[in-house]
């Protein structure tokens, strides 16, 4: 198996215009950082093949010198504590649902959880208080897998149960590592024999279903939909002003995606379990079942029934960054359009926004998306949509990828071998076995150090980079919009400094305006 390709640009830069494609200094800056990861990986010995002898190997391969939060990690990965707390505030924070009610395909009884529960309560009375939630990853259930350095690698479809105790921890239950459930489907549970092998496999499906669905669909396809219909607009166009400091670079990092990680024999086919064929079948999946309202912060909160839960920081922080953007776009749009059949005779607009619908969603009307625009209400939520999906959710599920699978066993990109079909199989040599080869392990991390940060001059969100918005009412507009921001930013910061473990990742002060890395 060869190296992965750096993530570079290979040969001429892409014709682009300088808006759209990354300067000479960005290009050589992300080649500089991804030819000094592979020379970290080859040092850790993480180049070779075989398989892991033990987790002292791990270890050693492994351990620092990380991130702060890496470090953390490496202490923790095995606590159930922070097994839940990843659904909150790790890099894919958007999967968890309230579960009023079990799904007849997960057959949790009340005895089977009772031990975690504890005394005075139970399965049902949980349920009804709203304390119990539901991690799905149904998307991944029978896609095709590939094969790392000739051995087959495996993919399994969980169902996990997080509980919201008394202390305000959210914590695993149950995990059943199937859609199916069965005498060759056990559940675990907490305590129970094989109960560190589930949560490695819920913890592969998470990754899975984050870097197909949540990042590469959520945030750099559809940027590009968005990008791609809003460079029709004319140039004079208010939408087309206000868009396109977030549509900077998603052009050129997309061509590179497809160059490097998503071409056959790439790096998708050498890190990950489901290679390029069941990616772009995860994406296909992931785009049938994509809805307006996840992309919309508030109505997400609202449909997945967690608004109440404690230290949910990425929610907490999400719905700031939103509120802030969506107050800075109600103004820009009251300039332009004095009354909402302005905006539904604007030809231009309208066909923007049929665009969109025809090619980001494929026309699908289940999606929700709309497909016209009728007044200013309307307009204000898709544009702050856009420009939240094109600078803070990219932030959300990009930034923290190395802080949180630099440590292998927390997120591993592939398994070795089949999920166990009964509880006694589930041994810790088995564990061990299942784990991501060094191989695979060297190939992802080295994408991860890389993409993981942002090349070239910060455009923090805010910044306005490619500002066309000019004049005195625009200016106090975007004055407003970087103080609340600001104001933000040190909320989060000092509730970090009291943080063990601090989310950095919707700062502000971090938050790119485009995706561009």
């Amino acid at each position: 198996m060869t190296s992965p390709a750096p993530m570079t640009s290979p040969g001429p830069a892409p014709e682009l215009s300088p808006t759209l494609s990354y300067p000479l200094a960005h290009r050589a800056q992300i080649a500089a950082r991804a030819g000094a990861a592979q020379i970290r990986i080859r040092l850790r010995g993480l180049r070779s093949g075989g398989s892991w002898s033990s987790f002292g190997d791990v270890r050693e391969a492994l351990e620092g010198p990380g991130t702060p939060i890496s470090e953390y990690v490496v202490q923790h990965w095995q606590e159930d504590a922070f097994f839940g707390e990843q659904f909150l505030s790790g890099v894919n924070p958007v999967l968890l649902r309230r579960c009023p009610r079990l799904p007849p395909n997960f057959p949790v009884t009340p005895p089977m959880v009772a031990p975690s529960l504890g005394p005075g309560t139970s399965l049902d009375r949980e349920m009804e208080g709203g304390r119990l939630f539901l991690a799905d990853y149904a998307l991944l259930e029978g896609l095709p897998t590939g094969d790392i350095g000739g051995h087959p690698q495996f993919v399994a479809a969980p169902l996990c149960l997080l509980w919201l105790s008394p202390r305000g921890r959210l914590l695993p239950v149950a995990i059943q590592l199937s859609q199916h459930p069965g005498p060759g489907s056990p559940i675990f549970v907490p305590g129970g024999q094989g109960w560190a092998l589930a949560k490695l496999w819920v913890r592969g499906a998470h990754f899975l279903l984050h870097e197909a669905v949540t990042h590469l669909l959520h945030s750099h396809f559809l940027a590009e939909a968005f990008a791609v219909a809003t460079q029709r607009l004319p140039a004079a166009h208010p939408v087309h002003q206000l868009l396109l400091p977030h549509l900077r670079f998603t052009f050129h990092i997309n061509i590179l995606a497809r160059e490097t990680l998503l071409n056959p024999g790439g790096i998708i086919d050498q890190a990950t379990a489901v290679g390029r064929e069941g990616t772009l079948a995860l994406v296909a999946r992931g785009t049938a079942a994509l809805t307006y309202r996840e992309l919309c912060v508030p109505d997400d909160v609202e449909e997945r029934g967690v608004g109440d839960i404690p230290g949910y920081h990425y929610r907490d922080d999400a719905l700031d960054i939103w509120g802030a953007i969506e107050s800075y776009v109600e103004g820009i749009v009251a300039l332009f359009y004095a009354e909402d059949k302005d905006v539904a005779e604007d030809e231009e607009l309208q066909e923007w926004v049929g665009e969109i619908f025809t090619y980001g969603v494929l026309g699908n009307e289940k999606t929700g998306f709309p497909s016209k625009l009728c007044g200013r209400p309307e307009l204000v939520k898709f544009l702050t949509m856009i420009i939240f999906c094109c600078s803070a959710r990219h932030a959300a599920v990009n930034s923290g990828q190395y802080d949180y699978a630099a440590w292998m066993p927390n997120t591993p990109g592939t398994l070795q071998r089949p999920p166990p079909a009964t509880k006694d199989e589930a041994t810790e040599e088995l564990l061990l076995e299942t784990l991501p080869s060094p191989e695979a392990t060297g190939a992802l991390l080295a994408l991860l150090s890389v993409v993981s940060y942002e090349g070239g001059e910060p455009r923090p969100l805010g910044s306005r980079s490619q500002d066309l918005l000019t004049g005195p009412a625009p200016r106090r507009l975007l004055d407003s919009f970087r103080e609340r921001l600001a104001g933000i930013s040190r909320r989060i910061q000092d509730r970090n400094a009291a943080l063990a473990l601090p989310y950095p990742y919707l700062d502000p002060a971090c938050v790119q305006e485009s995706i561009s890395i």
